[in-house]
């Protein structure tokens, strides 16, 4: 799953795109909203923009076992790094030339979506949810059902965990794997 969105990112990379849109293929995602997607990229009020379909709460929602896990990984993402995000499984998103170079080297490759986020805030990543109105899903199945749910949950639970306590925010704002090395 993540693999394919991070060829995207390379892809990206390697033209010199100034933002990247990631976009579901189930047909979940209005293009409509595009424009509200990347405005506060273009406006430099954010590095990373969600559409987030929790926010107005128009349009599907999504199952109650979803919604659900969504605010618990909501809940363990604002433990880990302060930030609160509604919707941290959406797969509609927009990103700067920044973090089109971060996720073209640094993505996850399953159920990449709340890991992507830790991944940003613990890099200096700015990220600002607007709301968009989803549909159901047009096509395929969700790879998801109820035993994969009980996975998901724990696998993207201990991933974010062991992301946030494996990268370490330097002051100077870069990134370490690990215990800081100390000045000299």
């Amino acid at each position: 799953m993540g693999g394919g969105v991070q060829a995207g990112y390379l892809f990206a990379l390697k033209n010199n795109y100034d933002i990247a849109i990631q976009f579901d293929g189930d047909g979940q995602h209005d293009p409509a909203f595009i424009r509200n997607l990347i405005q506060p990229i273009i406006n430099k009020e954010a590095d990373i923009c969600i559409g987030s379909r929790f926010i107005v709460k128009e349009g599907f929602q999504t199952s109650r076992m979803r919604r659900l896990g969504i605010k618990f990984l909501s809940f363990v993402s604002y433990f880990l790094c302060g930030v609160r995000i509604k919707d941290v499984t959406s797969g509609f998103r927009a990103v700067n030339k920044r973090f089109i170079n971060f996720y073209a080297h640094n993505y996850a490759q399953d159920y990449p979506e709340p890991e992507a986020i830790i991944a940003a805030v613990l890099t200096g990543g700015h990220i600002k949810e607007i709301p968009v109105i989803m549909k159901e899903r047009k096509n395929g199945v969700s790879s998801i059902n109820i035993w994969k749910s009980i996975y998901y949950m724990i696998k993207v639970s201990l991933a974010i965990i062991l992301y946030r306590i494996t990268y370490q925010k330097e002051s100077s704002g870069k990134m370490s794997i690990g215990k800081l090395e100390k000045d000299h």
